[in-house]
Formats: C-alpha cells, sequence, structure tokens
C-alpha cells in the first residue's frame, strides 16, 4: 500500500481510537495520580523548566512503553552516558509507573517525559521543541507519525533490542502491506538473536539495516549493584512484619489474575514438608494488590500489603506471626522485582500458568536463583528454549506439575544453584549488549 495512504488510514483512525479510550485513561490518571502533567505532556506543553532540560542540546531521544521497557533503557542510558559523558538524553514512557520508575533516575544529563500522543501536529511539535540528534525506539515502539516527522526532519531514526513475538509475527504479516511503509522508513535496528534478522526483514527492513547485538534485557551488567539497593530494605520489611530469620522464600513473580490463590494454594501443601517455606508474591501489575488480597483471603490467607491500607498485618504479636500458615506477603511496589529475587529460595514466573506469553525469566537465574515457569511462555520462546535445551530452567507442561517441580528444588538446593548456574552460562553471550547497542547508536551518530 501507497506510504500516504498509510499515513491517512491512520491519522483518519487515531482520533477516534483516542476519544473512545479517554474515559479509561482519565480513570487510571486519577487513580494513579500526576494526571494533569500527564496530560499536559502527552498534549506536547512542557514546564519552562523542562524546557531549559534539552533546549539547545540535540538530545538523543529514547522511548519506551512501560517499566520493563524502561528498565531496558536505562540499561541502555547507562550505557550511551559511560561512552559519551555530556550526551543529553530525552526518555519518554506511555504508562504512569513507567513514568514514576524512570524519573528516579533523572539527573542533569537525563530528561524524562510522557510521551506525546502521535497525532501529527502534536508530534511535529514536540519534535521542533526537543530537537534531537536521534530517536531511538526500545523493542517494538513504532508510531507511524512520529516517526515520518522525524525523517522528514532528517532525525534518524533507530529500533534497538527489537522484540517480535511469534503472536506479534502473525498478526503483522496480515497487515504487511499497511506497516511496511511505516517499518522500511527504520534507519537501523538491532535484535537479540540471528533468527530476528529474517523476522524483521519479512516486515520491509532491508537485512543491511539489521545488527544482532544479543538482548539488553538479559544484559547482567550492574544486575548486583542495582538489586544490592533494595535488599536491606525489603529483608528489614519482611522481619517487622513477621517473616522468620531462618525460612526459605518462595517467591512469585510478575503474577497475574488467579496466578497468586494458585500458588498460594501450592505453597500452604508444601508447607506441611516445608515448615519454614515462606510466600512472597510479587504481582506484575502493583495496582492489583488490594483484589490480591481480597482473593487471598477468601481462600484462608493473612496477606499483608508493603504499600497501601493492609500493610499493616493482623496476626503480628510482639513480632511474631500467630498462624504462619496463613501470612502472604504481596510487594504491591514498582521496580522492586530485581532486589526481590535475590531474597528468593526459588522463583516461579507468572503469566505462564493462568496467562499467555509469560514473563521474563532471566533476572532470576542471573541473580542465581532456580527458575520454573509454565506452559505459556510464548514471549520469551527464543529464551526459554536456549534454557530449556541447557537445563538452566524448569519449565512445566501444566499447573498440576508444580507442587512436585517445587517440592524437587527444595528437596535439593545445591541442584537447585546448579540449574541456575547453568542458565546464567547460557545467557552469558547478551552479556556486553547495552554497551554494543550504545556503540551501535553513537555510530550512526558519527560519534563512534
Amino acid at each position: 500500500m501507497p506510504r500516504p495512504l498509510v499515513y491517512l488510514l491512520y491519522n483518519l483512525l487515531l482520533p477516534v481510537v483516542l476519544i473512545v479510550g479517554l474515559p479509561s485513561f482519565l480513570i487510571k490518571g486519577l487513580r494513579r495520580g500526576g494526571l494533569a502533567r500527564n496530560f499536559r505532556q502527552r498534549l506536547g506543553f512542557f514546564s519552562a523548566e523542562t524546557l531549559a532540560r534539552f533546549r539547545g542540546k540535540n538530545p538523543i531521544w529514547i522511548h519506551a512503553v512501560s517499566v520493563g521497557e524502561i528498565f531496558l533503557a536505562l540499561k541502555l542510558i547507562e550505557a550511551l552516558r559511560s561512552a559519551a559523558p555530556h550526551q543529553s538524553i530525552v526518555l519518554s514512557t506511555t504508562t504512569t509507573t513507567g513514568y514514576r520508575v524512570a524519573a528516579e533516575k533523572e539527573c542533569e544529563a537525563l530528561t524524562v517525559i510522557h510521551n506525546p500522543v502521535d497525532l501529527p501536529w502534536i508530534a511535529w511539535w514536540v519534535l521542533r521543541r526537543i530537537d534531537p540528534s536521534a530517536l531511538v525506539l526500545v523493542e517494538a515502539e513504532v508510531w507511524p507519525n512520529l516517526v515520518g516527522l522525524a525523517k522528514h526532519r532528517g532525525v534518524p531514526v533507530l529500533l534497538a533490542n527489537a522484540r517480535l513475538s511469534p503472536r506479534s509475527e502473525r498478526r503483522y504479516a496480515k497487515v504487511r502491506s499497511i506497516i511496511e511503509p511505516v517499518f522500511s522508513l527504520l534507519d537501523g535496528v538491532t535484535v537479540p538473536f540471528a533468527e530476528d534478522v529474517v523476522r524483521w526483514s519479512a516486515l520491509g527492513i532491508p537485512a543491511d539495516r539489521i545488527e544482532v547485538t544479543g538482548s539488553v534485557k538479559f544484559d547482567n551488567a550492574g544486575h548486583a549493584a542495582s538489586a544490592g539497593a533494595l535488599q536491606q530494605e525489603l529483608g528489614e520489611w519482611l522481619t517487622t512484619t513477621g517473616m522468620p530469620s531462618e525460612r526459605r522464600i518462595l517467591l512469585a513473580g510478575s503474577t497475574h489474575d488467579g496466578e497468586e490463590t494458585l500458588i498460594a494454594g501450592v505453597w500452604r501443601a508444601l508447607r506441611e514438608e516445608f515448615p519454614d517455606l515462606r510466600l512472597v508474591v510479587v504481582p506484575r501489575h502493583a495496582e492489583r494488590g488490594g483484589e490480591i488480597v481480597h482473593q487471598l483471603r477468601e481462600d484462608g490467607f493473612d496477606p499483608i500489603l508493603r504499600a497501601g491500607p493492609d500493610r499493616v498485618g493482623s496476626t503480628i504479636q510482639e513480632g511474631v506471626i500467630v498462624d504462619a500458615s496463613r501470612r502472604v506477603w504481596i510487594s504491591n511496589t514498582t521496580g522492586e522485582l530485581r532486589a526481590w529475587f535475590t531474597q528468593a529460595e526459588v522463583v516461579v514466573i507468572g503469566k505462564s500458568f493462568r496467562g499467555i506469553g509469560g514473563q521474563n525469566p532471566v533476572e532470576p537465574i542471573l541473580a542465581g536463583r532456580p527458575v520454573i515457569v509454565g506452559p505459556h511462555m510464548e514471549n520469551f520462546a527464543e529464551v526459554v528454549d536456549e534454557l530449556h535445551r541447557s537445563k538452566g530452567l524448569r519449565q512445566l507442561d501444566d499447573e498440576e506439575a508444580l507442587p512436585g517441580a517445587l517440592r524437587e528444588i527444595l528437596l535439593d538446593p545445591a541442584g537447585g544453584r546448579a540449574m541456575a548456574e547453568r542458565g546464567a552460562a547460557t545467557m552469558a553471550r547478551h552479556a556486553g549488549s547495552a554497551a554494543r547497542n550504545a556503540a551501535w547508536i553513537l555510530h550512526r551518530l558519527g560519534e563512534g
């Protein structure tokens, strides 16, 4: 399909989608806070202080979607600042939670903003005000107007650590004639795996613009340092809320609806054989904390939240839990999952039993913890296949196998550590990916 027709259709449909989605956006904004700043910046209006941070500096503009992509972008930014200390950077994000995580890292050289709505006049206005030296999109966040107008201004448009799940690949293949005119505008793409070159080439990106750099997501650089900053705080919270000093923690990470009660039920059964086993849940969406508390209470548990009205438990008496078989710790805060992995004896990855797609299994492995995943890891198929072949993680066919798999690891801690070591060795080829991506970006700008 001709590019002008693609853009015409897109710009006719986008306002309709935005109007339909506006009530939901406003409700979420009111619930999560920061609605006024969020709304203004999405329409291209910035405070004088924010404008002064990037005016005249020709920053590299990096865009990421949500929390997971923000962590990846921050790794990339750290590598860019190491290679080019004086380079100004703007980081934009789509979600409020992503903004909060990114804002914690804001400094003189890094400005964090909400991503502008991809209407042509807004994208043009924001590009004009930021005046970036390059636009770097993280993973797969390709906005047609932003990309097209950046190209019109002569700004290189790059896609870093491009991910394409099997589901997305099938969906894109059905509409290739529509997306190819936009994807072909990209000046360069980095991908984690060699197999990704063929996938992205099929979407209209010439193969000579695609470079295999390994996955920034699985790059372990700085992992221990970033996790260590929170370890003591998390340990103190557990202790003050009744967690005994002698314990083994089963961590359910990035869980989705239904998985908290599933894993809690398995944990309750295992407690008979492993009385020192405790359960910590870190849901994928922190705002589900209250919902999870309600569900677990209905099942007879005594949940406690890390933040919110249920952060004070009901069964602590002089620092001792009256009925330890009922207490479940829920970390309903953002940006702490990596540090939680270091507290765990074994990790179960969410969205893999009662959801579709799975969540990242690599970070707990890099933290030296054995990992169990369910059958639905479609979004991480390549890396799970690698880890499965090297026996670096345990993937189950169904949820009925979960009690037995956990029991095996709890009975053989050394075997669990060996599994994590094999997984880490498998992921070693991704080490340095952030630095390689940073060098690639700077080379595109003529600085490397």
